[in-house]
């Protein structure tokens, strides 16, 4: 690899030891994808994905402590993923005494420790930075050091940004000497398409199924999506870019895309069009067959698949400030069909803090309260990731916790049905 002047320096020392390693790091990192170069980070803020205080964690929280005691602090401040416990989410006594005595027993440490590496603040923890409220979003064009993986892809894809997958402890290495390896999704090639996916459905197809299918098929590679403009426009409102933020979760986490392109939508698609696709991209049709087989095929892993759901989460990522407005009104509407007054099932909508302190500000908050539901920060995977909450029949319209949990896939209107007491 290539390194300037003062990247040379850092390496060799000149900054102190610390920092020479986490240059050493990123070096490393990036020969073993050969980057020729490193690049300098752009954005104004980072976001990091490890915000839960795990007690088996103790290398991340040594490691961040050597950062500390050598005063090698982030060059940039940054959002953190979402806090993993909220008291207001229903958990039974021994639930609890999980999280709190076995599980998270060094989250207030080592919340400790990013507040004096450089946290925005003590509510900057999501899954959705980029949110106008939360106030780390990106510029087109921006070079970012992120590795929360919906994030990522939404930052590449929506916002034009460029980002590699990294993994976690990657993002704040870069963040601290200011640069990343020059590779993958930050060069112009990189970026490009390899697969055309043409989107043929009757109607509009859920966000979180058929980015599934797109990530199933097309795993780390870059689509370009045809036809879907028809359903969501030509526009990058509030509600394209909810949909987009869940249809690119699931493509990230049902396989490992970083980038994609919609045409007549996306900042690049709209600028540089069909030279966007590679000449030997390949092609995926998707019609409402292949979206039901797919949803069919998805494994029901409840010790007993006909069990009754114990509770709901809606939120994987944070759902926006648009998207908590619109299911409370359709809360409001399918509990008045279904002549009910509360949801029927424990349900727990998830956002970030500054979402839920800006939604408390509406006529809607204490409309979506008087339904039952309970709204919280925390992040629902991070909830489901203990035995005991594997055991347990939990249902969600988000295909990243279905697929790292054994939460069980519904889509958006079939949960509403569910939780209000359809069918």
């Amino acid at each position: 690899m290539i390194l300037t002047k003062e990247q040379q320096a850092i390496l060799d020392g000149e900054q102190g030891e610390t920092l020479a390693k986490v240059m050493k790091t990123l070096v490393m990192y990036g020969e073993a994808f050969g980057a020729e170069k490193l690049v300098p980070i752009t954005s104004e803020y980072n976001h990091l994905v490890t915000s839960f205080g795990l007690k088996v964690m103790s290398p991340v929280y040594d490691l961040m402590q050597q950062l500390l005691d050598a005063d090698v602090c982030s060059g940039q401040k940054f959002s953190v993923d979402p806090r993993p416990i909220d008291k207001n989410v229903p958990a039974n006594f021994l639930q609890n005494l999980v999280f709190n005595k076995f599980m998270y027993t060094k989250q207030d440490f080592y919340e400790a420790q990013l507040e004096r590496l450089g946290l925005m603040n003590d509510q900057a923890f999501t899954c959705t930075c980029y949110m106008d409220q939360v106030g780390n979003k990106p510029k087109k064009g921006d070079v970012l050091s992120w590795a929360e993986s919906s994030a990522v892809v939404y930052a590449n894809s929506v916002l034009g940004a460029r980002c590699n997958r990294n993994s976690g402890i990657i993002d704040i290495m870069g963040s601290i000497v200011g640069y990343v390896p020059y590779f993958g999704l930050l060069t112009d090639e990189g970026r490009k398409a390899t697969w055309v996916v043409r989107v043929c459905t009757t109607k509009k197809p859920e966000a979180q199924l058929l980015g599934s299918a797109i990530g199933m098929k097309v795993m780390e590679d870059v689509p370009y999506v045809i036809g879907l403009d028809q359903w969501i426009g030509t526009e990058l409102n509030e509600d394209a870019c909810a949909y987009l933020k869940d249809f690119g979760a699931a493509t990230a986490s049902n396989g490992a895309v970083g980038l994609y392109h919609i045409e007549r939508l996306t900042p690049e698609a709209v600028e540089q069009g069909s030279t966007l696709i590679a000449e030997d991209a390949k092609e995926y049709i998707i019609d409402d067959a292949e979206l039901a087989r797919v949803q069919q095929n998805y494994p029901v892993i409840w010790k007993n698949p006909e069990a009754k759901p114990k509770l709901c989460f809606v939120g994987c990522p944070h759902l926006s400030l648009s998207q908590l407005k619109t299911w409370t009104v359709q809360l409001e509407e399918a509990l008045a069909k279904n002549g009910k007054k509360k949801v029927v099932l424990p349900t727990v909508f998830t956002a970030a803090p500054a979402v839920l302190e800006s939604f408390a500000k509406t006529e809607y908050a204490e409309r979506l309260k008087a339904t039952g539901v309970i709204t919280s920060y925390i992040c629902p995977l991070m909830y489901m990731n203990n035995p005991l909450c594997k055991k347990m029949p939990v249902i969600t319209s988000s295909n990243k916790l279905r697929t790292y949990t054994s939460a069980r896939y519904y889509t958006d209107g079939e949960i509403l049905s569910i939780i209000t007491g359809g069918k």
